[in-house]
């Protein structure tokens, strides 16, 4: 249905006079005309009958015109939902107990009124391409190619990195240490199960082990987080790596110690992926809120990420 015919039946309505119609809408009395008849064309029914003193709704025009105001009203909704700023800014956090899920929260805190839809894809891949169809506005990923080979039209900036944490059980030979260096870690069995091959993760932390002499295990299923934390709680060989930000809770008999990595510091690279014509004005909102990362300090982090 032609909404111009439907809001020109409506401006006839209220006016009561063709000629008053075109006044307002600033077209030819002979378009409102034309207007309408292709309306009535439509609907299969007269919606006015013209008097010498104007037009006069019918009774299939009094009955269509309360529908006609909600068309109206309808397409004013589904134009405002879409103006930037007034729908939510969906953006992509990887995981709901990482960092970037922190970053997102602490946004919120700091810019209450605006709208968010945070979602979870998959891997780097999944992320770009759904920045690019413009499904989701933003996302948290580690790039392991530079910018400038991104495709067209999408941006990257470096907002933030994070610092790896070796976790272990009370039992493990590294328990009672207040640090460790990546040196020290030599020797030890690493165990990441969910270090998918193809991952910005696995790459991350495939390149800390071929840098530090540090073996990965990722042999056997891959559970989930609690079915890790049971096994690294009792064993007193396996150890595992998480993100300083990463949310892990765990039951106070398991007793698993969190211990920073310094000397250097390994660090997970977080850059924010967006559309450059992305006009939504809470994406530079944020952007402004996540800044740039301190890179002053003794860190480590691939050469893809430098």
């Amino acid at each position: 249905m032609d909404l111009d015919a439907v809001r020109t039946f409506v401006t006839v309505a209220d006016a009561g006079q063709f000629r008053e119609a075109a006044l307002t809408l600033s077209v030819t009395q002979q378009a409102v005309s034309k207007r309408v008849a292709a309306l009535e064309k439509h609907l299969g029914v007269r919606l006015f009958t013209r008097t010498a003193r104007g037009a006069l709704l019918t009774v299939d025009g009094q009955v269509f015109l309360p529908h006609a105001r909600e068309l109206l009203r309808a397409e004013e909704r589904a134009a405002a939902s879409v103006q930037p700023g007034r729908r939510a800014l969906r953006v992509d956090v990887i995981g709901r107990r990482l960092a970037p899920a922190d970053l997102v929260r602490g946004f919120h805190h700091a810019h209450p009124e605006v709208g968010l839809d945070v979602v979870t894809l998959f891997d780097a891949e999944a992320a770009v391409a759904a920045v690019r169809s413009g499904t989701i506005d933003a996302s948290f990923r580690a790039l392991t190619r530079p910018a400038r080979q991104l495709p067209d039209g999408i941006e990257a900036a470096r907002v933030h990195d994070e610092p790896v944490q070796l976790l272990t059980g009370p039992g493990h030979a590294l328990a009672s240490a207040r640090t460790v260096t990546p040196a020290q870690l030599a020797g030890h069995r690493i165990w990441m199960p969910g270090n998918v091959a193809g991952t910005e993760w696995s790459a991350f932390y495939d390149d800390l082990a071929a840098e530090f002499g540090i073996v990965i295990e990722v042999t056997g299923p891959d559970f989930g987080t609690e079915p890790l934390l049971d096994t690294i709680a009792d064993s007193p060989q396996l150890a595992t790596f998480v993100g300083e930000q990463t949310r892990v809770l765990w039951p106070a008999d398991h007793d698993l110690r969190r211990i920073p990595v310094h000397g250097p510091t390994p660090v997970y690279p977080h850059s924010l992926i967006w559309r450059g014509d992305n006009p939504h004005p809470a994406l530079s909102a944020l952007r402004a809120h996540l800044g740039s990362p301190d890179t002053d300090r003794d860190t480590w982090t691939p050469k893809w990420a430098r």
